[in-house]
């Protein structure tokens, strides 16, 4: 699944790495929302309640809203830079750091979050905002841009970019 790059990657590899990451994305977001209220797989709806929040001039929220941005995007960010250094180093083990990053922040989250989400939920979602930036990166990258998992729109996107094409075969 995290093996096939390019053209050696098939139907059933962006099958399998979307069904498992998606899943994962799912908990994940389901997981954060009933812990901290807050949404932490994408960023929509934190950018507009962002700027919501700052034209209410409440910018102690507006703030909270733009580091979850951020850290969606330092997820993003960290999980190119990875596949890329990596990949200079050893081909082989281009997505495994991504992976182990992703995998002990979420442990981590779900073995500790009870201790933080009394007095610090702000931090809970930090961190699953940076686990799934990650993941979206992670999966973008692996599928050539075929796949997203945290997030509807672009998946809905996809689908009607795809499914219109039907009418022109």
């Amino acid at each position: 699944m995290f093996r096939h790059k390019g053209k050696s990657r098939t139907f059933t590899h962006n099958l399998k790495i979307a069904s498992l990451l998606s899943f994962v994305a799912g908990v994940v977001n389901v997981a954060g929302f009933l812990s901290v209220q807050r949404l932490t797989t994408n960023v929509t709806g934190h950018f507009a309640m962002f700027v919501d929040e700052v034209f209410q001039q409440k910018f102690l929220e507006a703030t909270h809203y733009f580091l979850y941005i951020l850290f969606f995007f330092l997820g993003s960010f960290f999980s190119g830079f990875a596949i890329e250094f990596i990949h200079k180093i050893d081909d082989r083990y281009t997505y495994r750091i991504p992976v182990l990053v992703e995998s002990v922040i979420l442990i981590t989250v779900a073995f500790t979050g009870q201790l933080f989400v009394p007095t610090y939920p702000y931090i809970i979602a930090y961190a699953l905002l940076f686990a799934m930036g990650l993941q979206n990166a992670l999966v973008t990258r692996i599928s050539n841009a075929v796949v997203r998992t945290t997030h509807l729109t672009g998946l809905f996107t996809d689908l009607g970019i795809e499914v219109s094409q039907l009418f022109f075969l």
